[in-house]
């Protein structure tokens, strides 16, 4: 008997194993996975129920409720509970007319038939015209459309559920039409377990076709069609005969269900979604940024077992303060090293905030690969992103105000109340705009005002009461003592080279950095704009640490390089100089905007590049407070090396 809370315990205890989780991190979702719902057991003649979700277009990226078009509707129209995630993700899950039972075929079903008026003709063209897809599911599994791939023969790729239509032209007239898939074969795949002889659904594919149904007589509810009659064996096996779109012309909705039996357990059912293909592609971005980080190792090894050893212990050796004033370099400038920067406070909030940012990242991406946020869970990546969020806000204010009394800072709770409001009021300033547009297009997109109520109570609730706290933990922790004494006058800064120049070095070190995860920002992007399955988060994790580590490394190149010209204001600028990997990530949207979507609609292009402006801010926090700590305890350990009277 298949047992699944069985396979669910095996691979809890097999994940503390450290051999096999290194496996699971390369492999993700090859490997290692963990159903996000409980299975569910059918018998023989056993109701299913088929939901509709929203209506979905990668030309215009607004979600639209099923029920906004004139289908076939049932009885009465009930709503899914839907959670946090789902909702932020414009999924609209409701009942359908659909009546399956299980492993009971049926052929020619009729679903309904409507009359089509101008207004009606309009909307169907209109989201034909943009290529909108039905969505639908079944057992948690969503409606795929099975395509053979051309140029490999034993492979099959899903797409997201079927197109609402399409445009076309009748041989010999070049006036395009457009023409309704009202047919749908269903075909649903099932695992018997052979001892109990129940079954669990494993997949849920459908073929759509457009076809003009025909009839004998006056239309009535026990009209046979005469286009597709079980009886008389005759079914739609293909669109020759297409239904046009056309005013006060009739649309009748068919569908034909099938069920085939399979090997698949119900463990793995969503392994045929989630397998991909290109896992080279992968593998090539895992070596490209392999080889950033071993070239900036090799520099920061060199500066650290050669430069710095060689200049401390001659330092060391120096008796006389003449002598000591004739070395140059970065121990010239010991004694205004730790001088606290301009808008000191700014700088504490942002770090601050970029620790809540990496306790989130980090979390989640555990979580991830371990299976606990798999596609199954619809929403739970989302959800899990946002309470992780408001949970990490006490790091958030310990980091910022212990950053803050060490700048000799006495007044801990503004310092608190910026962390806790500056980067989400900016966020939810953009949000609320982009938001409101998608209001405007009557989307079902738009967060309703009870889930934004939700959010700003997570936030306020939540978030900055848990800021306060680690802020007040923070101010009231003893402040890190500097390794060397700060001058009362500080030091001239002697005129700097061009290649030193801030804005030059700042733009240069965001390069690397970038460089390091370009690639998989590539499969994230398809994932979230081209709808499509994004399950690859252990080569995703594998590649976040491959950005901590060249940020780390980047950063600190580029300090000591600035500390050696006499250049000792490197507080915010080591924070920009990895975070400026954020405006590439940025222009790398803006490209992948140009070159891949067929986004036309203002709106939409509007929404892309408000929700990539966000993606880019939070990336800026991540990366620059990543930089920021690298310095920072580069330059304590140089310095605390030195014997300074």
């Amino acid at each position: 008997m298949e047992s699944q809370s069985r396979s669910i315990h095996n691979k809890r205890s097999t994940a503390m194993i450290p051999a096999l989780l290194f496996l699971s991190l390369i492999h993700g979702v090859h490997c290692f996975y963990l159903p996000g719902v409980a299975p569910e057991d059918f018998q023989k003649g056993d109701p299913l129920k088929v939901k509709v979700n929203k209506l979905t277009s990668i030309k215009t990226q607004l979600p639209y409720s099923y029920y906004s078009l004139p289908f076939c509707t049932p009885e009465k129209i009930v709503d899914s509970a839907e959670n946090l995630g789902e909702v932020l993700r414009g999924d609209r899950i409701e009942n359908s007319p659909y009546a399956f039972t299980m492993q009971e075929p049926q052929l020619c079903t009729v679903l309904c038939r409507i009359m089509i008026d101008a207004k009606t003709a309009k909307q169907f063209k209109v989201k034909i015209d943009d290529e909108y897809r039905v969505n639908m599911i079944l057992d948690n599994l969503p409606l795929v459309v099975p395509i053979k791939r051309l140029d490999q023969a034993s492979n099959t790729v899903y797409q997201l559920g079927y197109h609402i239509g399409l445009k076309g032209q009748y041989a010999g007239n070049k006036e395009e039409k457009y023409f309704i898939h009202n047919h749908l074969a269903f075909t649903v795949k099932y695992h018997r377990d052979l001892r109990t002889g129940s079954s669990r659904i494993v997949g849920f594919e459908v073929k759509p076709y457009s076809i003009k149904h025909e009839y004998e007589g006056k239309w009535s509810e026990k009209t046979r069609l005469t286009t597709c009659d079980p009886h008389a064996k005759r079914t739609v096996v293909n669109s020759n005969t297409p239904l046009e779109v056309e005013v006060n012309k009739e649309i009748i909705f068919s569908y034909d269900v099938e069920y085939q039996e399979s090997d698949v357990k119900w463990a793995s059912r969503w392994d045929s979604y989630l397998l991909m293909s290109d896992d080279q592609i992968h593998w090539f971005s895992i070596v490209n940024s392999l080889m950033i980080v071993l070239f900036l190792t090799g520099m920061v090894a060199m500066i650290m077992l050669r430069t710095l050893y060689r200049d401390i212990s001659k330092y060391n050796e120096l008796e006389t303060q003449e002598e000591a004033l004739e070395e140059t370099g970065w121990k010239l400038v010991h004694g205004d090293v730790f001088r606290p920067p301009s808008n000191s406070d700014l700088l504490c909030v942002y770090v601050g905030t970029g620790v809540q940012f990496l306790g989130m990242v980090l979390v989640t991406m555990i979580f991830a690969v371990l299976g606990f946020l798999s596609p199954s869970n619809r929403g739970g990546l989302m959800t899990a992103m946002l309470l992780l969020w408001v949970s990490m806000g006490i790091f958030a204010g310990y980091a910022s105000t212990n950053l803050y009394k060490m700048f000799k800072g006495a007044e801990w709770k503004k310092i608190a109340a910026k962390t806790a409001f500056m980067f989400p009021a900016i966020v939810f300033v953009i949000f609320f705009v982009l938001n409101a547009l998608i209001w405007g297009q009557k989307s079902s997109g738009a967060v309703p005002f009870g889930t934004m109520f939700a959010l700003v109570f997570l936030w306020f609730g939540i978030s900055v009461p848990l800021v306060i706290v680690g802020g007040y933990v923070g101010f009231k922790k003893p402040a890190m003592e500097d390794p060397v004494k700060t001058n009362k006058i500080p030091r001239q800064i002697p005129e700097q080279a061009w290649y030193m120049n801030p804005i030059f070095s700042i733009l240069i070190g965001g390069i690397l950095p970038f460089g390091a995860v370009f690639i998989e920002l590539f499969f994230i992007l398809t994932s979230i704009w081209l709808n499509q399955f994004y399950y690859m988060f252990g080569f995703l994790l594998l590649v976040f640490i491959i950005l901590l580590i060249t940020c780390a490394e980047i950063t600190i190149v580029l300090c000591y390089f600035q500390l050696c010209s006499e250049d000792y204001k490197w507080w915010w600028r080591s924070y920009l100089t990895s975070g400026s990997s954020a405006l590439y990530l940025f222009l790398y949207a803006a490209f992948y905007f140009f070159t891949k979507l067929e986004i036309t609609k203002l709106v939409s292009g509007i929404l892309y590049f408000g929700y990539m402006l966000i993606a880019s801010y939070a990336f800026f926090v991540l990366t620059g407070t990543i930089g920021f700590y690298a310095c920072f305890c580069f330059t304590r350990l140089i310095y605390s090396s030195l014997k300074i009277d």
